[in-house]
């Protein structure tokens, strides 16, 4: 990952008042704001830095790409540079622990945490699912590690094989809990926060681009006297995205896709379907096709999925067909186009598959494909939006004749 990939990951929104200068940062965490290049917090930052910096509780309501990885990671980094250990650290015991829904998302807050905090002296370890659980052991027995960034599976692995600890954690971080929610992993992350030390004694963050009632009753068990801050995006979906709807037949989608992704302008596309077996068949299709792309679902080893991201971001690859799930973790600038193969059943899955185009100040183009069998979906999404979406038929280079 380049410098400047890793940098949109941090505020891709508009930038406050507040700086980071004036915010009694530790230097060497300031040092590492400095070499991303920002200055100025985004409205997320601006508003729970104050509270977090602190050590109040707080839940965070925002979207992805408003500036919320770099709003915690700051508050943990600051944290610990500021309350150094005394006397001896065991191995295996961190100090603070980050919980995502995903392999791709928790690997991009890792990285983040990498850049951001790389003249710290502060350790972070990466514990995901469908890797080497060995070589994940020995990072955590290399050295006393600081932050623990991991997907709940993998990390109640190695809690029942008493391979870690967190009796010590001071602060924990629940990212994407809504997801987290919609995946059934609320079970194994009550099991995991139990294991921590009460919340009176630690301080807990929670992020959620949604506040239902769920929600909100899990933020009061794991809470305490926390702040609240809600950050709407000015609008649901970005201005720098141009939406196009195509109504076509289902049995017209892969023809019309395969001449999108021919088209010259078509540099860097994510295709997006709704199931893990909709988007193998996607993808061997345009293989057959000869169009070379790569593929991120669930039934993908972790190891194969790691791989495709890095050949999508350095441009080996110009086509990634991928679900939501594995989707989520996907931040790059440059890609040109987002296709939905299938309308997404979930409106806000719209909002956020097409905002991995048009991302730092770029323009970028989705096209979503309507068709007689999830046509019936356009109206919730046109309710999120709010705005109507204009469906025209397929452009007469698209359509084979």
């Amino acid at each position: 990952m380049t410098e400047q990939t890793a940098t949109s990951q941090f505020a891709t929104t508009i930038s406050s008042d507040t700086r980071f200068a004036d915010l009694d940062l530790d230097l060497s965490l300031m040092k590492g704001i400095e070499a991303l290049g920002f200055e100025s917090c985004s409205p997320i930052q601006a508003k729970i830095l104050p509270y977090t910096l602190e050590g109040h509780d707080a839940i965070g309501k925002a979207q992805t790409g408003t500036g919320k990885t770099a709003a915690f990671l700051i508050t943990l980094f600051n944290d610990l540079l500021a309350n150094p250990v005394e006397g001896e650290r065991y191995l295996a015991e961190p100090r603070a622990v980050v919980i995502a829904p995903t392999r791709e998302l928790v690997m991009q807050i890792a990285e983040d945490a990498r850049h951001l905090g790389r003249f710290t002296g502060l350790s972070t370890v990466t514990l995901i699912g469908g890797m080497d659980y060995a070589k994940q052991l020995q990072k955590v027995n290399q050295r006393p590690t600081d932050i623990v960034v991991a997907t709940p599976g993998r990390l109640i692995d190695f809690l029942q094989r008493g391979d870690i600890q967190l009796d010590r954690v001071e602060s924990l971080v629940l990212d994407e809990a809504d997801r987290m929610l919609d995946m059934g992993f609320i079970p194994q992350v009550k099991r995991i926060v139990r294991t921590t030390p009460r919340k009176e004694d630690r301080q807990t963050l929670l992020f959620s681009a949604t506040f239902s009632y769920d929600i909100m009753n899990l933020a009061k068990q794991w809470t305490f006297d926390p702040i609240t801050v809600e950050i709407e995006p000015e609008r649901v979906a970005t201005e720098t995205v141009d939406q196009r709807v195509y109504l076509l037949e289902s049995r017209d989608r892969l023809s019309v896709l395969q001449n999108i992704l021919n088209s010259p302008e078509a540099k860097s596309v994510i295709v997006f379907a709704n199931r893990r077996d909709h988007v193998r068949k996607v993808y061997e299709r345009l293989q057959k096709k000869g169009i070379e792309c790569g593929i991120l679902s669930g039934e993908v080893t972790q190891a194969k999925r790691t791989k495709t991201l890095e050949h999508f971001k350095s441009g080996k690859i110009r086509v990634l067909v991928a679900t939501d799930v594995a989707g989520r973790g996907i931040h790059v600038d440059g890609v040109s186009h987002v296709v939905n193969y299938d309308l997404p059943e979930d409106p806000e899955d719209y909002v956020h598959r097409i905002g991995r185009t048009g991302r730092a100040g770029t323009t970028g183009i989705s096209i979503s494909f309507a068709s007689e069998d999830n046509a019936f979906l356009l109206p919730d999404i046109e309710a999120l939006l709010g705005l109507p979406l204009k469906c025209t038929q397929v452009p007469e280079g698209l359509i084979n004749s």
